[in-house]
């Protein structure tokens, strides 16, 4: 396979340099040209034409989010944003993910400190992901149109039946954001039950995300907050750096529980953790999403409700930024539909609504 093409895009020359080195460090990647503002940026994009392109916010003479426009407009490329961790930085970010830009990364953690080693690896593998699901994409509508075959929409394994739900339990990573603003302002009041989200995030950008959700949604989007009562029709975000759990007291009342442990889970929050605490109050009447991102998070918890009776729905590859955590589900067999993007929320409303 040829070397996956990396056009690095920021006014500083310590960050272009940092980068550089990070993504270089692996055999399988070359950065193929840097540019100091987003002007030389879009110029050098339309004409190498990279596979994936690393993007600085806040840059003289063009920024960062007016060039991706352009980008997206004249030479769509996949772009990762590098976005400072403030309000501010997510606020941005979030408009980026709107423009087309498939995920960030943290401005604070490109620099040398001590989680160097683990900000490479994310960055590396990101790019890895990224790059090689779009190009199985790529590959399987070139099949398509040669067999003259419609994309799929919605695979179905099975039924799912209205068992009474009692709760929703999603989890969800890269490509994230901008998935979730397709789905949850679809779901009707009508469910009558709480939503509970894990978006790998960082704090600051998860509250942004839910502020975003509340204003577009019928139902209430919030970031999670400790102790809260546990409210139906309300969806609750786990704030970025903590785990979202429940807790139930002997009269049946339910609140969230926010928490840094376990501090060993490779995400914080954790789908799996979510998960399994939401399943412990609720039972088989938990209604398991799991849908774009890397790895297998979420893959325990969905065993978990699975091995109780309970019911999943995965994203289906077609639709998906990274088909990661949703394919852990599927080829485990855990799936009982697999679903494109748009049709979520249908399949959601159907089983909930009596």
């Amino acid at each position: 396979m040829s070397k996956i093409k990396v056009l690095v895009v920021d006014d500083s020359a310590f960050m272009r340099k940092s980068i550089s080195i990070m993504v270089e460090s692996d055999k399988d990647i070359e950065v193929i040209a840097t540019a100091r503002d987003g002007e030389e940026g879009y110029n050098l994009a339309k004409t190498l034409k990279p596979d994936i392109i690393t993007l600085d916010i806040e840059m003289p003479k063009m920024d960062g989010l007016t060039a991706l426009k352009k980008i997206m407009k004249d030479c769509p490329t996949s772009v990762l944003m590098v976005s400072s961790l403030t309000s501010e930085g997510a606020e941005a970010t979030l408009k980026a993910l709107e423009y087309g830009a498939v995920d960030f990364i943290p401005k604070e953690l490109s620099y040398v400190n001590v989680n160097i080693i683990k900000v490479k690896e994310d960055l590396i593998r990101k790019i890895k992901e990224i790059v090689r699901h779009k190009q199985l994409k790529e590959g399987l509508n070139r099949l398509r149109r040669i067999k003259g075959d419609e994309p799929s929409q919605l695979f179905v394994q099975k039924d799912i039946p209205k068992i009474g739900f009692r709760a929703i339990a999603l989890g969800v990573s890269t490509g994230g954001p901008l998935s979730l603003q397709k789905v949850i302002p679809l779901i009707s009041k009508k469910i009558n039950v709480p939503m509970f989200i894990v978006q790998h995030m960082p704090p600051k950008f998860t509250k942004s995300l839910s502020d975003r959700l509340n204003g577009m949604s019928e139902l209430e989007v919030k970031e999670a907050e400790p102790n809260e009562p546990v409210r139906n029709n309300v969806v609750y975000i786990a704030p970025g750096g903590f785990h979202i759990g429940l807790r139930k007291n002997s009269m049946g009342n339910v609140t969230v529980d926010i928490s840094e442990n376990p501090n060993t889970t490779l995400h914080r929050p954790s789908v799996d953790v979510m998960m399994e605490s939401v399943i412990n109050v609720y039972g088989k009447y938990t209604l398991g999403i799991i849908m774009t991102g890397m790895g297998k998070d979420g893959l325990e918890g969905i065993k978990m409700l699975k091995n109780l009776g309970g019911y999943c729905i995965a994203q289906n590859a077609e639709s998906c930024i990274v088909y990661g955590m949703p394919k852990a589900v599927v080829d485990y067999g855990c799936a009982d539909i697999v679903s494109s993007l748009e049709k979520i929320a249908e399949v959601i409303n159907k089983v909930l609504i009596r």
